[in-house]
């Protein structure tokens, strides 16, 4: 196994063949400097796939519909967790943001897992 080149990774090409690498050294003991080279290219391809393929914040409310659906309820039935009627339209229709009490609430009556539920970035919807 010829050693590898560790560089940036900044094209489909140099990110194929980084792929490629790591599967070949998968199995690298660790300590050794096979295993080393496995580390680093694991690091460079992750920084290359959050550049290249950014991952949006979770919809909250999306979250929300699915496991409503999912359950067989309606919208109505969130005003036992979330409060009032015209509080659950808001929420629904992104005109007010859950709070950290609602997002308790949801996670433990309905499972909601809470990262979808948080929005990693602070501006609101």
């Amino acid at each position: 196994m010829k050693k590898a080149k560790l560089k940036v990774i900044t094209s489909e090409k140099s990110y194929r063949l980084a792929l490629k690498a790591i599967e070949e050294l998968w199995d690298a003991k660790p300590g050794s400097e096979a295993h080393d080279s496995l580390e680093v290219l694991a690091l460079l391809v992750d920084d290359y796939e959050r550049r290249t393929f950014p991952m949006e914040d979770p919809d909250p409310v999306a979250a929300i519909r699915f496991r409503l659906e999912q359950a067989g309820m309606e919208q109505k039935d969130l005003v036992a967790i979330l409060g009032s009627r015209s509080r659950v339209s808001e929420i629904m229709n992104h005109k007010r943001s859950l709070t950290v009490a609602m997002i308790r609430r949801l996670f433990d009556e309905l499972h909601i897992p809470m990262e979808a539920l948080i929005p990693r970035h602070a501006e609101a919807r």
